[in-house]
């Protein structure tokens, strides 16, 4: 049933059979020789790839010390990497209890009976009351002869690294989330700014233009234009300023501190885009963390075969006690009252009504399952990097040309003001250039925090960071 003592092992290892089921092998899978739109960033390849690499304090590349901060307050105190690392606990545990079954099962127990023998029956001693008192010590050991046991322990060992690697994977999930809701919050930032300034601006010229009515020197209708003006960018301030409150909630949360509490000091531009060293398609394979775990999940499936498939040969254990048993408490260790016993078991099934080839067929069918997603996933980060390399490119050329036209629009205001105040134009046209102007500075902000987070993107869609340690110390840090 289960195990015996050290010497027991090598006698267990000599008469074992190979396990039975399937050995794994890793599915093939089919990678683009490269990306589109990649040429900007180069190619990388890192010596030795693999997702047991930490991510790397990527965030650092956009040299923001106000994003430093948030991402160290996240990765302290936010509750689900606290989860996500109970987990691993949890599947190394489940990992160990699985190891525990090539080992003794070894007990001791101590009992007392009282009985009684029955007058009506064929008895040498009716109608006796005795009492017996035992003290043994309880052992079993499954000989694991088709490998049922090894291929647990092949399961369990698969799980735990998969939870691993969604601990990985959430981590940098979550870095990701705050470094993207710190951007948005940044350009929200700007755009208050320039509302704020918009409407200084518009209070002022509906102060003007009301003094100009009152001297006659400007139609009623102006001020009424002006002050629609002043209102819709009022308007726009106030909502914005919601938004900006709901952003700066969303961060509290991920940094895991109360929403009503929390406060940081927000950069007054946006951050630099930093160049990424893009890589090989081959390379995601072995740096992605959801892939890993993708990969993990399929090892353990395979592995749960051989399990279902090992339910149809013989079980064999071997089970014994030796301990003491007397009638008489004060006698109970005396050298006389020893008792033992041993000898093997066999279980041999022979019908189980299809249960075993139920199991076994749902075994497989779940491998196939963990196949599909396998692949599945690795498609899903091929298109997250190409969506994420197009992305910042286009916004890249994008950028270029909102610069040029927000120069020229703040030339058209300057000039549209200059010919209304010497009358040649209605206000209308000032009022046009002057939306105009106030668009594309919000454009413009908003562009900045697009370009970022789309390089937050392709950090994420690649894996994360390349600094190359061990990412067991991201656990053992917390």
């Amino acid at each position: 049933m289960k195990t015996s003592a050290l010497f027991l092992l090598p006698f267990s290892a000599a008469f074992a059979l190979p396990s039975v089921g399937p050995d794994y092998a890793p599915p093939e899978t089919s990678a683009p020789a490269a990306y589109r739109d990649a040429e900007e960033f180069g190619a990388w390849k890192i010596a030795a790839p693999s997702d047991a690499f930490e991510r790397g304090e990527w965030w650092k590349l956009f040299n923001d010390p106000v994003l430093d901060e948030l991402e160290s307050r996240a990765l302290a105190a936010n509750q689900n990497l606290r989860a996500a690392t109970a987990r691993v606990m949890q599947a190394r545990a489940a990992a160990g209890l699985a190891r525990s079954a090539y080992w003794p099962q070894v007990a001791v127990g101590a009992s007392s009976t009282r009985e009684r023998t029955s007058s009506t029956t064929d008895n040498v001693f009716p109608n006796q009351h005795t009492t017996t008192y035992r003290a043994p010590l309880e052992a079993s050991w499954e000989i694991d002869l088709f490998g049922r046991v090894r291929r647990l322990n092949e399961s369990a060992r698969a799980e735990a690294d998969a939870s691993v690697a969604l601990f990985e994977a959430l981590r940098l999930s979550l870095t990701a989330d705050v470094a993207t809701n710190y951007f948005t919050l940044v350009a929200l930032e700007q755009e208050l700014a320039s509302v704020r300034n918009t409407v200084e601006l518009r209070r002022r010229a509906v102060d003007l233009i009301a003094a100009r009515v009152r001297s006659g020197t400007a139609a009623d209708l102006d001020l009424a234009r002006a002050e629609t003006e002043l209102a819709v960018t009022e308007t726009e301030q106030a909502a914005l300023a919601r938004q900006r409150s709901s952003m700066m909630n969303a961060l509290a949360v991920l940094v895991g501190e109360p929403a009503n509490s929390f406060t940081i000091a927000i950069a007054p531009k946006p951050a630099a885009s930093p160049d990424i060293p893009v890589g090989l398609p081959s390379d995601l394979l072995e740096r992605r963390p959801d892939i890993a775990a993708a990969e993990r999940a399929l090892a353990a499936a395979n592995a749960r075969i051989g399990v279902a498939k090992a339910a149809f040969f013989p079980a064999i254990s071997l089970t014994g006690f030796a301990g003491q048993a007397s009638g008489d408490i004060d006698r109970l260790f005396d050298s006389d009252s020893r008792i033992w016993s041993i000898g093997p078991r066999l279980y041999l099934p022979i019908f189980q009504g299809g249960r075993n080839r139920a199991n076994l067929a749902r075994s497989r069918a779940a491998y196939e399952e963990a196949v599909a997603e396998f692949r599945q996933q690795v498609l899903v980060a091929f298109r997250e990097v190409q969506d994420a390399l197009t992305a910042t490119k286009l916004l890249s050329e994008q950028s270029a040309a909102q610069a040029r036209a927000l120069e020229a629009a703040r030339r058209t205001a300057a000039r549209a003001q200059t010919r209304y105040d010497a009358g040649v134009v209605s206000y209308l046209e000032v009022i046009d250039a002057q939306r105009s102007v106030h668009a594309l500075e919000r454009s413009d902000a908003q562009l900045a925090a697009q370009r970022a987070n789309a390089r937050v993107a392709l950090i994420k869609a690649l894996g994360g960071g390349w600094h190359v340690a061990s990412s067991k110390s991201n656990l053992a840090a917390r």
